[in-house]
Order: C-alpha cells, then structure tokens, then sequence
C-alpha cells in the first residue's frame, strides 16, 4: 500500500484540510509556498497518465471547493500534477500540489537554455 492510501486509510496521520466521499486534501510536509496543499483521489491511480476523465472531473471540482474554502480563489494559486520520474513525481498515487499564498515565482526554468534539453 502506497503512502497516501495509507493517509486514506487513516494509518498515517496529516493535517488535513478538505475531505468528500472521493478526494482528500492535506498540507504539504515539505511547502514550496506559504500554502501548500496536496489534492489526492482516495482511489488508489497511479499518475495523471492512468486518471479518468471521471476522476479527474471530480478531482477539479474538489480543487475549486478546496481553493475558496481556504481563500486563495481570488488571489491566485498554481496547481501542479508531476507525472513520473523525470516530472518529479515521488509518490506513485496521483496527487496534485496546490501552491498559493504569496506572488508565485518560476524559477526553476528562468535561466534554462532549451539547447541543454535536447
């Protein structure tokens, strides 16, 4: 059983901020952003590259819920679904971050040459 159907399960404890019949959202252990949460389907799916349709529409809307309960809607926020090894996905059960808070950077490809990816 992987990690977060062991938070699913109640077997792992986390700080959990939303909850429905389908999805779970929790605080990010290691935040990039002054609000950072994890959106998870309790089904067990692997990466976004297995997720229905179905779920993935049950999934937004639970986002857009979570996102005004926590009062980010107006503000902004960035979510983000890495999917496998060279995306940075490190728990095999699909999880999107959900980033907010604060004016957002992107820092991480702001001096990258393309050339170096190909």
């Amino acid at each position: 059983m992987c990690l977060f159907c062991k938070i699913v399960n109640k077997e792992i404890p986390a700080n959990v901020v939303l909850e429905n019949e389908n999805f779970l959202a929790f605080h990010d252990i290691n935040p990039k952003a002054p609000v950072h949460i994890l959106a998870i389907p309790k089904l067990h799916v692997d990466s976004f590259n297995e997720v229905t349709g179905e779920t993935m529409a049950g999934m937004t809307e639970f986002i857009q819920g979570l996102v005004k309960e926590i009062k980010i809607d107006a503000s902004g926020y960035r979510v983000i679904c890495n999917v496998g090894e060279d995306g940075g996905q490190e728990v095999k059960h699909l999880h999107c971050h959900i980033l907010g808070g604060a004016k957002l950077k992107w820092e991480h490809f702001s001096d990258a040459d393309p050339k170096d990816f190909l």
